[in-house]
């Protein structure tokens, strides 16, 4: 039996992001084994698992686009739903290789396929606190809210990506460029989750009378970050201190040029020879 992940709707409109958003929910909702073993040099074995993804995706894309005119549209959402499974796909590797595959969950994946697409979505969802990731862990009702955000991005994504249909290969040659790029972000975004420590904490279900979350508490400074801020604070202070000093030079300047202005008015001319 296929995973609900495979069970993306074959019928959705390009422009009905409520069905793109519940695909979208579908696609998360169980996270892809993978075969990679935790590396001794993951950092290097994701920038590898990230290319090959990307280049996959870009042959996916790009023969997917072939398809000239309104035939060309028929092949938007399968394109879409074939560039996820890569991207999935990827991003579960990418887990193994730093032996986290067991962390990574729903709000992971979804934080890793389209915090670059629809950032502000996961705005009050995922903290960054020093080194760490905090995930809320998303209800029911939070996790439709944000997907139905990612929805209406990628239904604008889309869109724009069907009007290249009407340039046979050239339009598939752009489409195929643009899969290698966003799959190479989604790379980036999961291996920088990775190389963090990750958290995950309860969030109360919207609008179900629950006591509201715990407010975010404010990112730490690093003990590098605290030695620039100081460094700034000591040059801004003698900077004030100069500017002062400048000041009182420049009046007190001032002050002699007006006296002397003086002594030279009041003092007598000369008697002109007879």
């Amino acid at each position: 039996m296929p995973s609900r992940s495979e069970n993306v709707p074959a019928t959705l409109m390009p422009t009905d992001h409520g069905r793109i958003a519940q695909a979208v929910l579908d696609f998360v909702s169980q996270v892809p084994a993978s075969r990679i073993g935790h590396s001794t040099d993951p950092d290097s074995e994701a920038r590898k698992l990230a290319t090959r993804a990307a280049q996959r995706a870009a042959l996916a894309a790009g023969s997917l686009a072939l398809p000239p005119g309104p035939l060309g549209w028929l092949t938007l959402l399968p394109e879409l739903v074939a560039i996820w499974k890569i991207q999935g796909q990827m991003v579960s590797d990418i887990a193994a290789a730093y032996g986290r595959h067991a962390t990574l969950g729903r709000e992971q994946m979804l934080w890793c396929l389209f915090r670059h697409t629809a950032a502000q979505a996961f705005r009050d969802l995922v903290v960054r606190m020093g080194d760490r990731l905090v995930f809320r862990r998303m209800s029911h009702s939070v996790a439709q809210r944000v997907a139905r955000q990612v929805g209406v991005k990628i239904t604008q994504r889309t869109l724009n990506k069907g009007l290249s249909r009407w340039l046979p290969v050239i339009g598939a040659l752009g489409v195929g460029a643009y899969a290698y790029y966003d799959t190479g972000q989604v790379a980036q975004t999961a291996i920088e989750m990775f190389e963090s420590e990750i958290a995950v904490e309860d969030e109360a279900d919207d609008g179900d009378g629950a006591a509201p979350a715990k407010p975010k508490a404010k990112p730490s400074r690093s003990s590098g970050e605290k030695s620039v801020v100081g460094a700034a604070r000591k040059v801004a202070g003698t900077a004030r201190k100069a500017a002062k000093t400048a000041r009182n030079v420049v009046g007190s300047a001032s002050k002699a040029a007006g006296a002397a202005h003086k002594r030279v008015s009041r003092k007598p001319s000369k008697p002109t020879p007879e």
